[in-house]
């Protein structure tokens, strides 16, 4: 009896439902801290927010981290067998060229949130506890909370190209010519994503502030990344 569970397209399966399920679990943790915690932090008393920064943040920060890990595991070891079996040509297609720009966008929203928003978010749980345990508030605290906040604008802003390609991969057939100069492609959507994520170490929120700005913000990256891989599949 074949059970297709048991065979190697069983096991890309797997990996694909896992990869879903810990992106659920990371970006609806993305999305909590951005739509909703950000907004309920402006408005509510500092005892409050004193409180929910030592015992609710470390706790949404440890499932939002290894999800982000997970996604970033399972997606990786799924495009390494996928390559492997069907050949590195496939990643000069439609589907290659969709799956390889969301997955550089969701590499670079992994690593900010382990090396920028979780170092940071660190400094700013021990702030708030040592307050509360009547000891001073470290110095760098509302810097580390600020470069935090811009790392997490960022990846909401990526989050939307992200899903944009992942799906497109799929279902969003695009003519890629065999003129076409994928090299440049690369090149381009390397500087414009790159530019980006020099802000988001170095920079400031800018129209990322609110939660309108940031959505505008993604859908407009989402735009422009798709109409540069139309032009230059071309």
């Amino acid at each position: 009896m074949n059970i297709a569970l048991f065979s190697l397209d069983g096991f890309m399966f797997i990996l694909r439902w896992l990869h879903f399920f810990f992106g659920v679990v990371w970006i609806g943790h993305l999305y909590y801290f951005n739509f909703v915690q950000g907004a309920f932090f402006a408005e509510t008393d500092a005892t409050t927010k004193s409180n929910a920064i030592q015992k609710l943040l470390p706790r949404a920060l440890w499932w939002f981290r290894w999800g982000a890990m997970f996604t970033m595991l399972t997606g990786v070891i799924y495009l390494a067998i996928r390559g492997h079996r069907d050949g590195a040509e496939l990643f000069a297609t439609s589907w290659g060229i969709a799956i390889l720009t969301g997955a550089a966008l969701g590499l670079l929203m992994w690593a900010n949130v382990w090396f920028v928003i979780w170092p940071n978010q660190k400094i700013v749980i021990e702030s708030a506890t040592r307050a509360a345990s009547g000891g001073q508030a470290l110095p760098e605290a509302p810097a580390a909370a600020a470069r935090a906040g811009v790392a997490s604008r960022t990846n909401t802003m990526f989050s939307m190209p992200m899903l944009f390609f992942m799906g497109a991969a799929s279902h969003l057939p695009i003519a890629v010519q065999p003129e076409a100069h994928l090299g440049i492609l690369a090149l381009a959507l390397a500087i414009i994503v790159g530019a980006l994520e020099l802000n988001a170490i170095k920079g400031k929120m800018g129209p990322m502030t609110t939660i309108k700005g940031v959505i505008h913000c993604g859908l407009g990256l989402t735009v422009i990344l798709y109409a540069v891989m139309e032009i230059l599949t071309k």
